[in-house]
Parts: structure tokens; sequence; C-alpha cells
């Protein structure tokens, strides 16, 4: 199935519509990404320990709604590696929850693989928005980049960087993503009434 350029073009205007209604709220999750990545870059040890708890949080809900799953439907088939799946579940997030820094390592090399495929994303993202807001795709552009350059840093610096990574890494994102979306915010919002 084709894609008409007017089918192209509706896209576009629906997106710039959207956006123009919505810069305000743009504007607002941009200006809180940017303040807690700040904080991160400062703090990145800390950082880094919040990222590491959160994921213990969610792998220890997961696990325990899996194994509540799991034994209300025992009788079917593939029970037992539910139940496995389950309690790996339940097991991870108590290892992070107990000893967050014993994941560090691990969760830092999952963190570049994240930075990687964002980096992608967001550079071909920018690709294909590189003919409407001039201001969003530069900057969408600059943040894939970057997302590259800094995965490439920590995976070659392991597994020193693995204590201060996270924190870093997701504070330099969030910093990039805040101002990329305060940025297209910002040439999106409505110009005033005269």
């Amino acid at each position: 199935m084709a894609v008409s350029k007017s089918d192209i073009a509706k896209v576009q205007a629906a997106v710039a519509l959207s956006l123009r209604e919505h810069w305000g709220l743009f504007l607002t999750e941009g200006i809180v990404l940017l303040i807690l990545g700040v904080a991160a870059i400062i703090l990145p040890q800390v950082a880094t320990l919040a990222v590491e708890i959160l994921v213990g949080w969610v792998l220890l809900a997961s696990g325990l709604v899996g194994l509540v799953s799991s034994f209300r439907m025992r009788h079917t088939p593939g029970f037992g590696w539910s139940l496995f799946s389950a309690a790996l579940g339940v097991a991870a997030g108590l290892v992070l929850l107990l000893w967050p820094l014993s994941g560090a390592f691990s969760l830092t090399l999952i963190l570049t693989i994240f930075l990687v495929l964002e980096g992608v994303a967001s550079i071909m993202l920018a690709l294909s928005h590189r003919h409407g807001f001039s201001a969003r795709w530069g900057m969408m552009l600059v943040s894939g980049v970057v997302d590259l350059i800094l995965g490439a840093i920590v995976f070659f610096g392991l597994p020193g960087t693995a204590v201060w990574a996270i924190g870093l890494l997701v504070g330099i994102n969030l910093v990039f993503g805040g101002s990329a979306l305060i940025s297209m915010a910002l040439q999106a919002r409505p110009a005033p009434s005269a």
C-alpha cells in the first residue's frame, strides 16, 4: 500500500496542529525533564541508586503479580515456566532492593543498549521531521547523536563506569530530551494576538 504525498501532508498538519494546541504541556514536560536531568548530573551516584531501586520495585511488583497470575491459572499449560519467570522477577527485585549496587554493571549495560537504540530512534525521528519544525529536528538530531556517543563511552569504560554511569547518563539524556521538548514547544506555540 503506497502512501501518497497528500496523506503525508495531512499527518504533518495534524501533528503541527496538535503541537500548537498542547505546546504548554510540552514546555512543562521539557522544563521538568531539564531540572531532573541537572539534578542527576550533579549527583550521579544518587541518581544511579535511585534508578536501581526503581527497577528493583518494578521487578518485584511484576514478579508478585506473575506469581498470583500463575497460581490462579495453575492448570494451564506452561505453569512451571510461568511460575519460574515470576519467581525470577521477585528474586531479581529483592536483590536490587536489598543490594542495589550489585546490579550496577548489568543495569549499566542495559542502559547503554537503551541509549544506542534511543539515539537511533531520535535520529530517525529528527530526519523524518526535518521539513517541519526546524528547531525540533535539529535538537532531536543532536539528542540522538549525543545518546550514541554516551552509549559508546560507557560501554568502552565498563566495569569502572558502572558506579556513576546510570545516574550521569540518565541526567544527560533528560537534559537533552527536556531541551528538545522546550525547543519544540516554543517553536509550536501560537503567535500572540495583535
